[in-house]
């Protein structure tokens, strides 16, 4: 491929800690596809070479270049967490991965045996959900102090819950290990943790380097490498929310003894009036490296318009006006915004006029209730020990809810001795419903629970399973019953089985997935008076099926369950749903490019999002960071769009700070 001289200095850059500052729109993903060829032409093998890119969509894209030229390619590629996932499960492939609303799930169970006000503290503890999402960005972000100490110097008013927010993550970490269970975050944790059983490599190559956190920086550090190349552009930061750390590209070469840097300045994708406005508005936050953009592009480009409307309505059908007369063709234009907030009105207005578009982060396949209900079937058939998934099934029954499926769950491992198989199909003989613990320091308080009777359950159940003491439960309802039965009968109908398709077609087709499928689709046939449409009924009914067979497709392209399961868990929530024009947030948009690009609702408070500033690991720096992106997803139109007035909330708006420093309003 033909490179430009900056390119080509960054690809023969000699061994060592390289940084790549990359611009928006010069190339980076053909200078790191070209650094990997050179590697693998001097004889590197390339099971010593490491992509970590921010997607698994831009990894598979890359070495698909690389093995149209060299053939099929061992090259370990993904994100930090798809490849540290597949190095874990090679050394132990008991742990399962979770996501984080499942997790959320498990750390709400231990958040609730906490009764703060019985305890005699005063103030107002945070949520259970809030100090999970506070949870994962601590980790993120790697403090030398502990979690509660953390959260105390972040809220003075949260100081006096701090032993006891650390005895909940300490019980939340304990239940993971027991169970298997691995977060996202402990997917590098770990990894640093068997960084002695990792291969070295050659050379670690990283894309979007700008935007990794701490966690991720500390995961790098601990890599085995000879050679480090890390491509990124301080400009486009984006994910301090999320943890990522800035700081990290602007300590490259302290970071890094004798580290380089380089430069791509030349832009290939926009027009000059577009990379001046950009260039204009960024220019306004501090230079970590300088640079300036060249525009190599030669014809004069159109000039960034400015769009002004009344209110926020008027902007919606105005720009709808505007996409239905483009000569662009629909794919190839985007709409952006700073907040989701913004689609649904630009959605509306698109698709009045009959104008087909995508939203990326729609609900995928993978998020439909009949298919995660298989998943967690197949997760707990794989891996008895998954709490969660064990917890998601019975949730399906009549009466059973997250504690409920937690304490069944809890009795069938105690009465199987530590296997919750043996505990639903040969039980020992024992009421394992019986507990009380108290802890009034720690907020912590468990209550007697009540022995029920087995004999509720006469003719729900078959008379070998009515000996089972789950049925002692007090608050056991029959479909639960029935489910713990059928969740037994799967068990044991699924212990010869190797062959995936098999497996896969007796999951699909034992009792409880077939309760599950029909109670999701009565649900979805319900009428408002409460009853079941029986035409919508076959038709919810139907449409699972060809869901199901989908499943079954997927499941003929592996040689192993295992690796089927290991294969859907990592699954792409990468895609947009729907065909035509692209509504996307900054960081949907983020990598893309597009003949015509609008940016909409751009007013104070909403773009830059003053509100998201304020908080912690926000500022004005990162709006404007933010801005930059989605001006330079451009490459030959760009409208900049406001409105004046909200007349729902009845909300007058000032126009964005970023309109006056692009030079488009006084």
């Amino acid at each position: 491929m033909a490179l430009n001289p900056e390119q080509q200095a960054a690809v023969d850059a000699p061994f060592g800690s390289n940084l790549v500052i990359a611009s928006a729109g010069t190339g980076k993903t053909s200078t790191i596809v070209a650094r990997i060829e050179r590697l693998l032409t001097e004889g590197i093998d390339p099971r010593e070479i490491l992509l970590l890119t921010f997607t698994n969509k831009a990894a598979a894209e890359m070495v698909g270049r690389l093995e149209r030229r060299f053939g099929k390619l061992a090259i370990e590629a993904g994100t930090f967490h798809a490849v540290s996932y597949r190095w874990l499960k090679e050394i132990d492939p008991t742990l399962t991965l979770k996501e984080p609303k499942e997790l959320k799930l498990l750390f709400k169970t231990v958040y609730g045996r906490r009764d703060f006000k019985r305890a005699g503290f005063e103030g107002d503890p945070y949520q259970a959900g809030t100090l999970f999402d506070l949870y994962n960005l601590y980790q993120n972000s790697q403090p030398a102090i502990s979690f509660g100490e953390w959260v105390g110097e972040r809220s003075r008013e949260q100081r006096e819950f701090r032993e006891v927010y650390d005895d909940i993550v300490q019980e939340f970490e304990e239940l993971k290990g027991e169970y298997g269970y691995l977060s996202f975050n402990d997917l590098l944790l770990k990894a640093i943790d068997y960084r002695e059983s990792i291969r070295p490599f050659r050379e670690v190559l990283v894309d979007e380097y700008q935007d990794t956190n701490n966690l991720q920086a500390r995961f790098l550090e601990s890599l085995s490498t000879e050679s480090l190349f890390c491509v990124g552009d301080y400009d486009q930061s984006i994910y301090a929310f999320n943890g990522a750390n800035i700081a990290i590209i602007a300590s490259f070469t302290q970071r890094y003894r004798n580290g380089r840097v380089l430069n791509l300045s030349k832009n290939y994708r926009s027009t000059r009036p577009i990379l001046d406005l950009a260039d204009r508005v960024i220019s306004h936050n501090e230079r970590i490296f300088p640079k300036r953009l060249e525009v190599m592009r030669r014809e004069e480009g159109v000039p960034p318009k400015l769009l002004a409307f009344p209110d926020l309505y008027a902007q919606y059908e105005g720009i709808a006006r505007m996409v239905a007369s483009s000569p662009t063709p629909k794919d190839r234009i985007a709409i952006i915004f700073r907040n989701n907030s913004s689609a649904d009105g630009i959605e509306t207005a698109l698709r009045e006029r009959g104008i087909g578009c995508k939203r990326r982060g729609g609900i995928s396949f993978f998020d439909l209730a009949e298919i995660k209900a298989f998943f967690d079937l197949l997760a707990l058939t794989l891996n008895p020990k998954d709490m969660i998934a064990f917890i998601h099934i019975m949730e399906f029954a009549k009466g059973i809810g997250a504690h409920i499926g937690k304490e069944l769950y809890e009795g069938a491992v105690l009465c199987g001795e530590g296997d919750l198989v043996k505990g639903l199909l040969d039980p020992l003989e024992r009421n394992p419903f019986v507990k009380r613990e108290r802890n009034v320091q720690l907020a912590l308080f468990d209550d007697f629970v009540q022995m029920g009777s087995k004999g509720n359950f006469h003719g729900v159940v078959g008379d070998s399973f009515l000996s089972s003491p789950l049925l002692l439960h007090p608050k056991l309802s029959q479909e639960g019953a029935l489910f713990l039965e059928e969740l037994a009968s799967l068990f044991r109908r699924l212990r010869p089985i190797r062959r995936t398709e098999k497996y896969v077609q007796i999951l699909l087709e034992s009792g409880i997935y077939r309760h599950i499928v029909e109670k999701l689709a009565s649900k979805r046939a319900k009428l408002k008076d409460g009853s079941i449409d029986p035409r919508l009924r076959e038709e919810a009914l139907k449409r699972i099926e060809g869901r199901k067979g989908l499943i079954r497709e997927l499941a003929s392209h592996y040689g192993g369950i295992h690796s089927f399961y290991n294969a859907m868990v990592l699954g792409s929530s990468e895609m947009a749903q729907g065909e035509g024009v692209h509504l996307l947030t900054v960081h949907g948009s983020k990598g893309l490019e597009f003949d015509e690009v609008y940016i909409i609702d751009l007013m104070e408070g909403r773009f830059p999002n003053t509100k998201l500033a304020r908080r912690e690991g926000g500022s004005i720096e990162e709006e404007r960071r933010l801005f930059y992106v989605a001006v330079t997803r451009a490459r030959d139109i760009l409208y900049l769009s406001y409105a004046r007035y909200d007349p729902v909330r009845k909300e007058e708006f000032r126009p964005s700070r970023f309109l006056r420093e692009a030079g488009l309003i006084s």
